[in-house]
C-alpha cells in the first residue's frame, strides 16, 4: 500500500507542484498588498490557502493527463515513469486524475469570489488541450508554449489575485504577462531531451523544427527581456509594489537569466542528452524566486 501511494505521488510529479502553489499564494499576497495594503487576517488567509490547494491539485491532475496521452512518447524518453514502467495502469491514472480534478473544483467552489472558479475552468480547458486530442497543442511548437505560458504564467497570478480581489484590474494581468512571456520561451528547455520520442509521435517542438542550436538562440531572450517590464511597470505606475524590492528583484532575475542563457548557448547539443538539463532547473528556480520576490514587494 505504501509503495502504491508513493507511486501515485510520483505520478503527480510533486516537484512541479511547487510553482503553482507558490505562484497562487504570491498572487493572493500581491492582491492583498496592492494599493490598500490590507492587513493579513484569516478572512484573506482562508481563500488563499483553499485556492493554493486547488491550484496544486489541478496541476497534479494535468500532469497525469499529460502522462496518460504521452505514454508512448514516455516509453522512449522517460521509461521509468509510473505509466510506461507499468507500475500504474492507464485506468488507475485516469481515475486518479478525475479524483484530483474533483478536489480542485470542490476547493475552488469554496473560495468566496466566484471569479476564481472561472479561472480554474479556463485553466482546465487550456491544460487539457495541451495534452489531449483533438487539440493536443503540444504537437505544434508555438501553440504548445502558449498553452503552457498562459495558464502557468498569467492565469496563475490572476487566480491568486481573485482569492482576495476582483480581476477587473490591470495590475495582476500585467504581472501575469511577465511570467507568461518568460515561460513562452523558457518552457522549451524541457523539449530538448525529448526530441527522439516527440519526433516519432508527431510532436513538432521548437528543437525539432529549428534544431538544437537555433532553438537555443530563439529562447534565450525570454530568460532576460520579460523581467525588464518590472521597472517599466513601476515607473509608469502600473505596479504598486515596493521599489526597494522590485528593482533589486529585476537585477537578480536579469543576471540569473543571462547566466542561464549562457548555459543554454554554451553547448546546445548537451540539452538533448540530459533528461533534466541544469538550465531547466535554473528556469524553474527562477520562476519560484520571481513569484516569491513579487509577493515580498507587496508585503513590505
Amino acid at each position: 500500500m505504501l509503495r502504491k501511494l508513493k507511486t501515485y505521488w510520483e505520478l503527480m510529479r510533486p516537484f512541479t507542484l511547487l510553482a503553482p502553489t507558490v505562484g497562487f499564494i504570491s498572487g493572493g499576497l500581491i492582491a492583498l498588498g496592492a494599493n490598500s495594503r490590507a492587513v493579513l487576517t484569516f478572512t484573506y488567509i482562508y481563500p488563499i490557502i483553499l485556492g493554493a490547494f486547488s491550484a496544486a491539485f489541478l496541476n497534479g491532475a494535468s500532469n497525469i493527463v499529460n502522462q496518460y496521452f504521452d505514454i508512448n512518447i514516455d516509453r522512449i524518453n522517460k521509461p521509468n515513469r509510473p505509466l510506461p514502467s507499468g507500475r500504474i495502469s492507464l485506468k488507475e491514472s485516469r481515475l486518479f486524475s478525475i479524483l484530483l480534478y474533483s478536489f480542485s473544483f470542490f476547493l475552488a467552489y469554496l473560495v468566496p469570489n466566484k471569479q476564481f472558479i472561472t479561472i480554474i475552468l479556463i485553466t482546465v480547458l487550456i491544460t487539457y488541450a495541451y495534452s489531449a486530442p483533438p487539440f493536443r497543442t503540444k504537437r505544434w511548437a508555438i501553440a504548445a508554449n502558449l498553452t503552457i505560458a498562459i495558464p502557468r504564467g498569467c492565469l496563475l497570478i490572476v487566480a491568486g489575485w481573485t482569492a482576495v480581489r476582483s480581476f477587473f484590474n490591470f495590475e495582476p494581468w500585467f504581472i501575469g504577462s511577465i511570467f507568461a512571456l518568460y515561460l513562452l520561451g523558457a518552457a522549451s528547455t524541457k523539449d530538448f531531451s525529448d526530441i527522439k520520442g516527440d519526433k516519432m509521435y508527431g510532436c513538432n517542438t521548437l528543437p525539432i523544427i529549428l534544431g538544437a542550436k537555433k532553438a537555443a538562440i530563439t529562447i534565450v531572450p525570454f530568460f532576460v527581456l520579460p523581467f525588464l517590464l518590472i521597472p517599466y511597470g513601476k515607473i509608469n505606475g502600473i505596479l504598486t509594489g515596493s521599489p526597494m524590492v522590485l528593482y533589486p528583484l529585476t537585477v537578480i532575475l536579469v543576471v540569473w537569466g543571462s547566466y542561464t542563457a549562457y548555459l543554454v548557448l554554451r553547448k546546445p547539443e548537451e540539452l538533448t542528452l540530459e533528461a533534466n538539463h541544469i538550465s531547466w532547473k535554473h528556469m524553474y528556480l527562477m520562476l519560484l524566486v520571481a513569484q516569491i520576490g513579487f509577493a515580498l514587494a507587496y508585503l513590505v
